[in-house]
């Protein structure tokens, strides 16, 4: 049974060339930030389930295919018949970096995570886990959103903590910037661990330090704020500290934030001490590893095949490694 379960989006990224448009070809890769978070999660070799719909399709049995391979359980997986998975976009500018320019693939019914369903959601899901992630792209579609509200429900009925990666991208939404906020507020208040870019820390709330934030929260978060290239700055158990960005060569960054978060939960789901009066350096410790993980992935394409296992991680972080 899984230790974290992941809800939320499964798709297909299309990478354009470096500088061109994905609309006129490019290369695709599984994605979407739960799926990616789930894949890094089990490679690392934490026990994952991942929450989700997808169409029944080609994509849908690609994901089936990973998920199997990396060993994440299925029972939580939904199959729609009418609408399809989504592809998503992607442009890349020279320096890996990226933005998304819309989708592909919606016959008029929309695509199939919209429609994730509460209904289908077993129960069984949550009696192991430890953890329950989700970003905030389910709340854009109401049906979507009831679900991710019962799988909360379901969640917390099993003290299993929530962890958000807020995640913003508002091409996904139909809504006005101040609609999304007011969905995404309330999740605030009842997650564990809150994850944001800088840009989305001062977007939703105003405030790019980690402490204020979790600290103007009522259950006072662990919260992380990521800065791409800036690092990672963290208030955690009453600690807070920076970890610089390590130097690599970037090939894609799609997918990077995901995978500091695997590495993140990958270490609190086997040290929950990390989030209750923790000692300051294995803090530090935890937020290396997962800021390794991050880097590792900005060295391949895509935000899946190059996400790396624990050993190799442990590797990159040797002093001297070459990197």
């Amino acid at each position: 049974m899984p230790d974290v379960i992941c809800c939320g989006e499964a798709l297909v990224d299309r990478l354009g060339p470096p500088g061109g448009d994905p609309a006129a070809g490019g290369e695709d890769y599984l994605g979407g930030a739960p799926a990616n978070v789930c894949c890094g999660l089990a490679r690392l070799g934490t026990s994952t389930g991942f929450l989700g719909r997808l169409g029944r399709d080609a994509i849908g049995a690609d994901f089936a295919r990973l998920f199997q391979e990396r060993g994440v359980d299925q029972q939580g997986l939904q199959r729609d018949e009418q609408r399809p998975s989504r592809i998503v976009l992607v442009q890349r500018q020279p320096n890996g970096e990226r933005s998304f320019g819309g989708f592909l693939g919606d016959a008029g019914a929309g695509f199939a995570d919209t429609a994730l369903a509460k209904d289908q959601i077993p129960p069984s899901l949550f009696r192991s886990a430890r953890w329950l992630l989700f970003g905030t792209i389910p709340l854009a579609s109401p049906t979507a959103a009831a679900a991710l509200a019962q799988a909360m429900a379901m969640a917390e009925a099993q003290q299993v903590r929530l962890a958000l990666d807020v995640n913003w991208r508002p091409t996904f939404w139909c809504c006005g910037e101040a609609t999304a906020r007011q969905r995404i507020a309330p999740l605030l208040e009842r997650v564990h661990l809150l994850k944001l870019a800088v840009e989305e820390a001062e977007w939703l709330l105003g405030e790019r330090d980690p402490q204020a934030i979790g600290l103007a929260l009522p259950q006072q978060p662990a919260v992380v704020v990521t800065a791409g290239a800036g690092g990672v700055t963290w208030w955690m158990g009453g600690c807070r500290g920076h970890h610089p960005a390590y130097p690599v060569s970037v090939v894609d960054s799609t997918g990077a934030g995901d995978a500091f978060l695997a590495g993140l939960l990958h270490q609190v789901a086997r040290q929950p001490r990390l989030l209750r009066q923790p000692a300051a350096d294995a803090v530090a410790q935890a937020m290396a590893f997962a800021s390794a993980c991050g880097a590792m992935v900005c060295a391949g394409a895509g935000a899946i095949d190059p996400q790396p296992g624990a050993d190799a991680v442990a590797a990159f972080l040797e002093p001297g490694a070459n990197r």
